[in-house]
């Protein structure tokens, strides 16, 4: 704003994983919620990425305020996650899942399946191999997005590898994408996953389904 700014739209991950998004709030109603306007993501990683990516285009062809926040918005709300990881001992330490689905998840060696769900991460199922489960990741997503265009993204930890085979598989199955987004994710992501960790994120509809 000092700047020149009229206005600030802000995306934050869901709030239901961390307190930046009440932080924002906080913030914003010192300053008027007409001039900052906080948008809870649901999400993290590319789930919040897409709505942030559907809010600068919307911001640079000339929409108002509103108009970037309910772009935002939008894109948050289609934007779908699911996720494989080696253990969830790290999601349990850091209290992003319950001690019980964590032993379930580890038991017998499974490769424990999660999705993104009302802004939380929830257990889906378990597969036993990795390769079974990067198969059921693309059979997830290509589901969730239905036939029309997707948006699409890979997150991996310590897997490009991996990464880069599951992208491969999701871009032959959705041909109506632009491209797959390939990401390592950062330490604070990593440091609840683990290393392994395979991600998808997905945005059925693209990022502007009414263009």
């Amino acid at each position: 704003m000092e700047d020149g700014a009229e206005a600030v739209v802000a995306v934050h991950l869901s709030g239901e994983l961390s307190g930046t998004w009440n932080a924002a709030w906080m913030a914003a109603e010192e300053v008027g919620p007409d001039r900052v306007r906080i948008v809870d993501s649901r999400s993290t990683a590319m789930g919040l990425g897409f709505a942030v990516l559907a809010a600068a285009d919307a911001a640079a062809a000339g929409a108002s305020p509103a108009e970037v926040e309910r772009a935002a918005t939008r894109v948050a709300a289609r934007a779908r996650t699911f996720f494989s990881v080696e253990t969830l001992e790290h999601l349990r330490r850091g209290g992003r899942i319950g001690t019980t689905a964590a032993l379930v998840g580890t038991a017998l060696s499974v490769k424990p399946l999660l999705h993104v769900e009302d802004g939380r991460i929830v257990p889906l199922e378990k597969v036993r191999t990795t390769s079974r489960a990067i198969a059921r990741l693309v059979d997830l997503a290509a589901n969730a997005a239905g036939r029309g265009p997707v948006e699409l993204a890979v997150h991996h930890l310590a897997a490009p590898e991996r990464a880069a085979e599951l992208a491969a598989k999701l871009e032959s199955r959705l041909p109506n994408s632009p491209g797959c987004l390939i990401s390592e994710v950062g330490a604070v992501i990593g440091a609840h996953t683990g290393l392994g960790v395979l991600g998808v994120v997905i945005v059925p509809g693209g990022l502007n389904p009414q263009a």
